[in-house]
């Protein structure tokens, strides 16, 4: 069905133009609003439109991930463990939101991480004992079409050794790492090794502007999911001295003004042993006010959430609105430059040029 959003004011990446019309054929923005209100061609008429939005860190769980992420406008997601069987299941699904994955995380037997999900057979599946392992372990998630790796850094747990072979082995077939690290230590070792993506700010000291100047220099890239240490933190709350959410924040502000790149990423997860569930969809919204909070502005915060992510995961695609690319689109009805929770109060989504069954 070819679609026409007429009148519209368009995020170009820097904020929104004077309205205009934005024509969709066969999946794909057209290169021109040539389409007309004719006999089914679908007519939306004003708002604020914006690139579908990416959540650059969740966990799939089933067909249910998919419909709560497209509801809420996510049209990308990034999956940062799930068992390959699962991730096959759920590609490529017509009108729902489009997966990339790591297949299951690589994690040290000794770690808490672990020991956290050692009843789930796709979990001890993933585990790595040593660097004499870490050929296998890196070529079996390649056989099963993993888009980038990715590594538990939980201490104790896997040594530097262990974590530069991954690390090696992944760049030598041409794929990026992503390293689960929360604390400064696990920071310092994925650091040392030359990871790619850092997911997770540390919740026990923040990373200092010394440290971020080198995450920078050296080309890393950041997801905090800043909605999971909040959610970690909150959880704990009243059991005693724990965690404080404060070193995260400040790690993201620290980050950012040496010029990290930090995109938006929730953890999203209905694991049982996960210490905290942000929910699909809704939780991406609480993260870009989260990450304004932390001092990035809100055009640099819809960047984090589409053009940017796009950018660094490799996907051409998408993330930005052009003549020739997916139209995995999001119409809001108020202007999110302004304030950023109106990316909340959605019009409508297509994914692919195809409107989304439950969004507004």
């Amino acid at each position: 069905m070819a679609v026409l959003l007429r009148g519209v004011r368009v995020f170009d990446g820097d904020g929104f133009g004077d309205p205009t019309d934005v024509a969709v054929e066969g999946g794909l923005i057209a290169p021109d609003a040539s389409a007309s209100a004719a006999s089914g061609t679908e007519v939306v008429d004003g708002g604020y439109l914006i690139p579908g939005l990416i959540d650059c860190h969740v966990h799939l769980y089933g067909p249910e991930t998919l419909a709560a992420l497209a509801r809420h406008g996510v049209t990308t997601a990034l999956d940062m463990s799930s068992p390959p069987d699962l991730v096959a299941a759920l590609r490529g699904l017509p009108g729902t939101t489009d997966i990339r994955s790591a297949m299951m995380a690589m994690s040290s037997p000794a770690s808490a991480h672990a020991q956290r999900l050692k009843d789930v057979p796709a979990a001890r599946e993933s585990l790595v004992a040593g660097p004499d392992e870490v050929e296998a372990a890196v070529a079996r998630r390649i056989a099963q079409g993993a888009d980038y790796l990715k590594v538990v850094i939980d201490l104790p747990g896997f040594d530097q050794q262990t974590v530069d072979a991954i690390v090696a082995a992944a760049h030598a077939r041409g794929k990026a790492v992503v390293a689960h690290a929360s604390r400064s230590d696990a920071v310092d070792m994925a650091q040392r090794a030359g990871v790619d993506v850092l997911t997770h700010a540390p919740l026990d000291r923040p990373i200092g502007t010394a440290r971020a100047a080198e995450l920078a220099a050296a080309g890393t890239i950041v997801v905090p999911t800043l909605t999971m240490m909040r959610g970690i933190v909150d959880r704990l709350a009243g059991a005693g001295p724990g965690p404080r959410y404060e070193p995260a924040r400040d790690s993201v502000r620290a980050l950012h003004e040496a010029g990290v790149p930090v995109l938006a990423g929730t953890d999203a997860n209905q694991t049982p042993a996960a210490p905290a569930s942000p929910p699909f969809g809704a939780s991406l919204h609480d993260e870009l006010a989260l990450l304004v909070d932390a001092g990035l502005s809100t055009v640099e915060v819809l960047r984090a959430a589409t053009s940017t992510a796009a950018a660094h995961f490799g996907l051409a695609d998408r993330g930005r609105i052009a003549p020739g690319l997916r139209a995995d689109l999001v119409l809001l009805q108020e202007d999110p430059t302004a304030d950023i929770a109106a990316t909340r109060r959605i019009r409508g989504v297509w994914i692919a040029g195809e409107r989304v069954s439950g969004a507004p």
